[in-house]
């Protein structure tokens, strides 16, 4: 199991700390890197727009977590990251990446584990376009659960990070109410029987990255 949540924590003396609002866009897609970032409160929500002109959300920072890795050495984001809450970031420029790694080596691995991890993030949402919607979305919602534990979203966004409509989710949803799969209450949905969300998950799956086994633990938060 790889852990990558809070590891880059020690390091944060070397970074910049900013405080932004919500919806505060921290960097755009396409736009030239100038760095990354460390989500130490608050909430980032990804987001990529397709060739046709389609935004989706692909994914939710967990407090802990590096965003916007791909952004050093001048290279364009390959995502957009927005604040969906009130957040406090801490920014490293490509000289404080090499700083700190020159005076701490194991960053330079934490680093590209991290970077590693947001690419196959991309490579997964791209394995599950042609996979039934049902299954999509038992798999993000493992996943949101395993990153951020108790996670409020209302079934509007997780339309959207699913990338359907909200009528469909909402039927699945339903349907899972009804089998004691998962509850609701107020703007979180709770599972109740995980082993079957992980049956649907892995329904005809092929070829998928057992992502969901990639935990972000917390025990390594200072």
């Amino acid at each position: 199991m790889l852990n990558l949540r809070y590891t880059w924590s020690p390091f944060l003396t070397y970074g910049q700390l900013i405080k932004v609002k919500e919806n505060t866009v921290i960097y755009h897609q396409g736009e030239d890197g100038k760095g990354f970032y460390y989500l130490s409160n608050g909430e980032i929500q990804i987001t990529i727009l397709s060739d046709k002109g389609e935004e989706r959300t692909v994914n939710y920072v967990p407090e802990g977590m590096l965003f916007g890795e791909n952004g050093i050495n001048n290279e364009p984001y390959s995502t957009t990251a927005i604040t969906a809450s009130p957040s406090v970031l801490y920014y490293f420029s490509d000289e404080a990446l090499l700083k700190v790694c020159k005076e701490h080596p194991n960053a330079a691995t934490i680093f590209t584990n991290s970077l590693i991890y947001k690419f196959r993030l991309l490579a997964e949402i791209i394995t599950l376009l042609d996979s039934p919607i049902e299954q999509q979305m038992a798999h993000y919602l493992l996943k949101l659960v395993n990153e951020n534990g108790k996670f409020a979203i209302n079934q509007t966004a997780f339309a959207r990070y699913v990338g359907t409509s909200r009528i469909t989710v909402n039927k699945i949803i339903q349907k899972w109410v009804k089998n004691d799969i998962i509850k609701l209450s107020s703007q979180t949905i709770d599972i109740i029987d995980i082993n079957k969300i992980r049956e649907i998950q892995r329904s005809d799956i092929k070829n998928l990255p057992n992502l969901d086994m990639l935990i972000l633990s917390s025990s390594q938060k200072q």
